[in-house]
């Protein structure tokens, strides 16, 4: 059986560009919605876009995700396409990237499908709050970095992804992770697929959920590389302005 360890962080964050590139792709509805208020997962796309999203997701060294898409979705966070694997494997790659959790808590149940499902390193990423017995628990599974006294400490988490050889990072969700990574001038580009479709609600998350940003100075800004449509709906890939 593998074994995993667990890495607890003590040091604070560097600004030194050494960090990991952060790519975020979501698909929302036209009223900019990722599901529904109930965190339903609801089919925005279609397969050109899947295939899209599996070649980035092949590109990457790390797939990551909070800790409520987990909870609400169960993703396995693999590769799906046989030629996307074959090429991750030619190139001396496993078939999957890492997959990252991010889980202040250790709320990640023990049987999530990313834990499990296919091959590859799994990372849980908790805060010195969490229950040591959750954290255990996990431990049979992941490897654990304990970053961050009452939240898992994003900029001091990428540091040390980095420092274990993770380059790239693809983020599928959810809002709120999505908003800290932002807030915290970590995300160097997003991908926005649009879909013909409204969800509607108020309590329905978005692409940066959180508290938001309040003042225009705070607001980030964005460059768009390119506007494609796919399907009935449109691709939108921005660079994040970030200072």
């Amino acid at each position: 059986m593998q074994k995993y360890r667990r890495i607890e962080i003590k040091r604070k964050a560097t600004w030194i560009r050494m960090r990991p590139h952060v790519v975020v792709n979501v698909a929302m509805s036209a009223d900019g919605k990722l599901s529904t208020r109930e965190r339903r997962q609801v089919k925005i796309s279609g397969a050109q876009d899947f295939t899209r999203v599996d070649r980035l997701k092949a590109g990457s060294d790390a797939v990551m995700v909070g800790i409520g898409t987990v909870l609400a979705d169960d993703p396995s966070l693999t590769v799906k396409g046989e030629e996307c694997r074959q090429h991750r494997k030619n190139r001396g790659d496993t078939e999957h990237p890492a997959r990252i959790v991010v889980d202040s808590s250790a709320r990640t149940p023990p049987g999530a499908k990313v834990l499990h499902t296919g091959e590859g390193k799994r990372i849980i990423a908790v805060s010195r709050k969490a229950d040591p017995e959750r954290i255990a628990a996990l431990e049979a599974f992941a490897t654990v970095i304990v970053a961050g006294e009452d939240k898992v400490d994003l900029p001091v988490l990428l540091d040390e992804l980095a420092s274990l050889g993770i380059r790239r990072i693809m983020v599928e969700g959810g809002g709120t992770l999505i908003e800290g990574l932002l807030r915290a001038g970590l995300v160097d580009e997003i991908y926005t697929f649009i879909g013909n479709i409204i969800i509607g609600g108020r309590d329905a998350p978005t692409l940066a959920d959180g508290s938001g940003f309040v003042r225009e100075t705070e607001f980030l800004r964005l460059t768009l590389l390119e506007a494609r449509k796919i399907e009935s709906g449109i691709l939108l890939h921005w660079h994040v302005e970030n200072g």
